[in-house]
């Protein structure tokens, strides 16, 4: 499929991919602040209430691979807005569960909806802004977006919960999803026709979301059946299969649904790592501060919210600093010191935690970790977009996108362990050294990713045999896919 035709207004676009991105992170914030109250009325035990938020990450990861190259063939517009709908309807669905699984349900089709939607979010802005400057400016007022989402969610998600109960949570985002979806259709330019002589790999599609879905469901639930269970084992080595089946797939078809090519794109490649490691750390903090605060120190929704407003706010200056930092040193000095911020955050913050400690103690390690994550954000979607011709910008995304989400439901499911190992208690001090374990393995987890950061080239190096591609929008630099 060529590349969508240039919008009627790349501000208008901008605001409404930005939006999205809102949605999408109050959403996030909400969930965490309401996670106590949730367990409590729905059913969940103290493991298996993580699968509140890990229902959401497996089916994300298990469908990005799809939602890209849906992105990629049937069009940008038409993913968005089918995204959004379904999105809009299934938080709907959420508030309405009344049981754990059907909850846990609802949130694995948020993941779907997630999974179309990021793609073609992120297709929307690699071909519509140039690789460079503009390209910086556009995802970090994207990621911008996504802070103040984040600070929203929090206050939001303790102001509801508090006054009319978790189910608010979810249809909050209900007109904020379907009013996106509606504007859409006026503001992103109609998809152009479909490209003859590019297929849907179906075949590819199909192995790949069994073998992701079945890999996170295996890791996420290993802790609580067990490593050596058979659920377990049966769910990796599945997994294991179903993913090298997609790589023989792959290698072997005319369109593959993954071109294999676009490993060659070492920046892509070390993104795709970057963010494995950056949301089984980075983002499993949100999980352990909202313990801390409201099973450890009895705060309530309310004032959980108000508690997670400057880590929202600071990471909205970090994806700002983080603008300014690609422009002078590039995306690889960038994206390792936000992660060693971040790491440090993280360190700080277990410290701060303490049976009897004020919420002060917690502030240096929160402003640190969250200006680290504003900053490494914006730069690690930047290495992944580079270099990548705009007919692939859609699974190219979802390639970044998947190891993310995968990294979302590993990291959490390693750390919840590591948390709740020989603890038998639910509440109280007690939790305080599972959780401090936890914040200090997930800042030493973190130098990993610093370590794949500095594999990525640095500024005004030129990647070996570059092919220039031609689009209606501009001349782009691309690997050949």
């Amino acid at each position: 499929m060529s590349p969508d035709p240039k919008p009627r207004s790349t501000g208008l676009l901008l605001a409404l991919l930005a939006f999205a991105q809102f949605v999408s992170a109050i959403d996030y914030n909400i969930v965490y602040v309401a996670l106590p109250e949730i367990g409590r009325e729905v059913g969940f035990d103290a493991q298996n209430l993580q699968w509140v938020v890990s229902g959401y990450a497996v089916a994300f990861g298990g469908f990005l691979l799809l939602g890209g190259r849906a992105a990629d063939l049937l069009g940008h517009r038409r993913m968005f807005t089918t995204a959004l709908v379904l999105y809009g309807l299934s938080c709907m669905a959420g508030g309405l569960a009344t049981e754990p699984g059907l909850l846990v349900a609802a949130r694995a089709v948020q993941g779907l909806g997630g999974a179309l939607l990021l793609p073609a979010t992120l297709s929307l802005i690699g071909t519509t802004f140039s690789e460079g400057a503009e390209r910086n400016r556009a995802l970090a007022i994207w990621g911008g977006a996504g802070a103040v989402g984040l600070a929203l969610g929090s206050l939001l998600g303790g102001i509801l919960t508090n006054y009319l109960g978790w189910e608010s949570v979810f249809y909050v985002n209900v007109p904020l999803a379907l009013g996106a979806a509606a504007a859409a259709f006026s503001i992103i330019a109609k998809d152009a026709p479909r490209e003859r002589g590019r297929s849907f790999d179906l075949t590819g599609a199909l192995t790949a979301t069994v073998g992701f879905t079945a890999l996170v469901f295996g890791v996420v639930q290993g802790p609580e059946a067990g490593w050596g269970s058979a659920e377990t084992l049966i769910a990796l080595l599945g997994g294991a299969l179903f993913i090298g089946l997609f790589l023989i797939v792959e290698s072997r078809t005319a369109h593959p649904l993954m071109p294999l090519r676009l490993f060659r794109n070492r920046s892509l490649v070390a993104a795709m790592g970057i963010t494995f490691v950056f949301m089984g750390t980075f983002g499993a903090q949100y999980y352990f501060f909202t313990v801390y605060l409201q099973n450890v120190r009895g705060y309530g929704a309310l004032a959980t919210g108000l508690a997670f407003l400057p880590s929202a706010l600071v990471g909205m200056v970090g994806t700002r600093l983080s603008e300014k930092l690609l422009g002078k040193v590039g995306a690889r000095t960038t994206i390792v010191t936000g992660l060693l911020v971040g790491a440090a955050g993280m360190a700080v913050l277990a410290l701060g935690m303490s049976p009897n400690g004020g919420y002060p103690a917690l502030l240096p390690g929160v402003v640190l970790l969250s200006l680290g994550q504003g900053i490494a954000w914006t730069a690690m979607f930047v290495a992944a977009t580079s270099g990548v011709d705009a007919r692939h910008q859609g699974i190219a995304s979802a390639m970044a996108s998947t190891t993310q989400q995968i990294g979302s439901a590993v990291g959490l499911a390693i750390l919840v362990a590591i948390a709740n190992s020989g603890v038998e208690v639910t509440t109280g001090p007690g939790l305080v050294p599972g959780l401090r374990t936890a914040g200090f393995t997930a800042g030493a987890l973190t130098l990993l990713g610093v370590a794949i950061a500095l594999t990525l080239r640095r500024p005004g190096t030129t990647p070996p045999a570059p092919t220039t591609t031609q689009t209606p929008q501009k001349t782009e630099t691309s690997i050949p896919a």
